[in-house]
């Protein structure tokens, strides 16, 4: 049995990586990380949609992960655009008609439509370009591969389980930092709305349990959430900031204040003009990079899982403890106070 893993050094191949050579009786596997340096002899450099597959990556493949993607929200159309050709070229990579392959999506595929603080005409309604570039990926692996198909769609990851430990903080782990910095002087969405997300090795538990498993007769997807049990927004607050407080009380170091919920509604009407006209482009920056985060942590619904993410809350804590053990710095810095700006002229 071979397996081909690209992305194999990101947040989620790291740990599918992990898991597939220490699975019992583990077939060899190569490793593929595109643009970037091979590290050891299970790992090809290969720029995926720009070049040809290299020739150590010939032959059949009985299962491809394709877990290379760009998962920065503020891409541009341009950039989204390049990202996409580079997860959905085909005509390039291995694999036939007897190939699994299992590509990595994610839960918020589905789009959200007509909202006015969204990319919505940049991107066609999605969110964002990542969003968008994974829709138009599942659309052409539907269409385009020959072989057994697995999607998985995770949500929001953050670290292990019981460690908290992840490849690199990203994502959700901006927000953590923002709230500690102060420059979170508000937090803007709904405080019953759902908050969906997973630790990374329950993502990775899923990408290996369907690489070893039988392939699919039909396209299969699988949803990884915590559906009804996941976390609300006010929740996700109190653990984030009474986890850091945590941290900061071992450490003698004063605690940090959570900072109030206002309504998308409210925000939009009342407090984002004021903001554009007497924020500093620092904070007016920090302001637009958070507002990514409100329909992501305040949804009217939860996903419906086919793979449930069990106590979501214990699993966030665990990524604050880790986050704060490995950024001592940014875990115990001092808020700054938002001050008004006055533009010159």
């Amino acid at each position: 049995m071979r397996i081909l893993v690209t992305g194999a050094t990101g947040v989620v191949g790291t740990e599918v990586v992990a898991r597939l050579r220490a699975a019992a009786g583990a077939p060899t596997r190569t490793v593929v990380r595109a643009a970037r340096r091979a590290a050891d002899d299970e790992l090809v450099c290969w720029r995926i949609g720009e070049q040809p597959a290299p020739r150590a990556l010939a032959g059949h493949w009985d299962v491809i992960v394709h877990a290379a993607a760009s998962t920065r929200w503020t891409l541009s159309r341009t950039e989204a655009a390049r990202a996409q050709r580079r997860a959905a070229a085909r005509g390039d990579r291995p694999g036939g008609p007897r190939t699994h392959l299992v590509q990595v999506s994610t839960a918020y595929v589905g789009g959200v439509r007509n909202a006015e603080d969204l990319r919505g005409d940049e991107f066609e309604g999605y969110r964002n370009g990542y969003e968008w570039s994974k829709a138009v990926c599942e659309e052409v692996a539907r269409t385009e591969h020959r072989g057994p198909l697995t999607l998985v769609r995770p949500p929001l990851i953050v670290g292990r389980r019981h460690s908290g430990e992840i490849a690199r903080f990203s994502g959700p782990f901006t927000l953590f930092q923002a709230l500690v910095s102060g420059l979170a002087a508000v937090v803007v969405g709904d405080p019953g709305g759902y908050t969906e997300i997973s630790p990374v090795d329950e993502v990775a538990n899923a990408i290996t349990a369907a690489v070893l498993g039988t392939p699919p007769a039909t396209p299969h997807t699988e949803v990884i959430a915590a559906g009804r049990g996941s976390l609300t927004l006010d929740s996700l607050l109190d653990i984030v900031c009474g986890t850091i407080n945590e941290c900061r009380a071992d450490r003698g170091v004063a605690p940090i204040e959570r900072p109030p919920l206002v309504s998308v509604d409210s925000w939009n009407r009342f407090f984002l003009p004021l903001s554009n006209q007497y924020l500093s482009p620092f904070q007016g920056q920090a302001v637009r990079l958070l507002a990514m985060f409100q329909s992501y942590t305040s949804m009217s619904e939860p996903f419906e899982p086919t793979w449930t993410v069990a106590d979501p809350g214990a699993v966030l804590a665990a990524s604050v403890r880790n986050w704060a053990a490995c950024k001592p710095r940014l875990a115990l810095a001092v808020p700054a106070p938002w001050t008004l700006f006055a533009p010159a002229g």
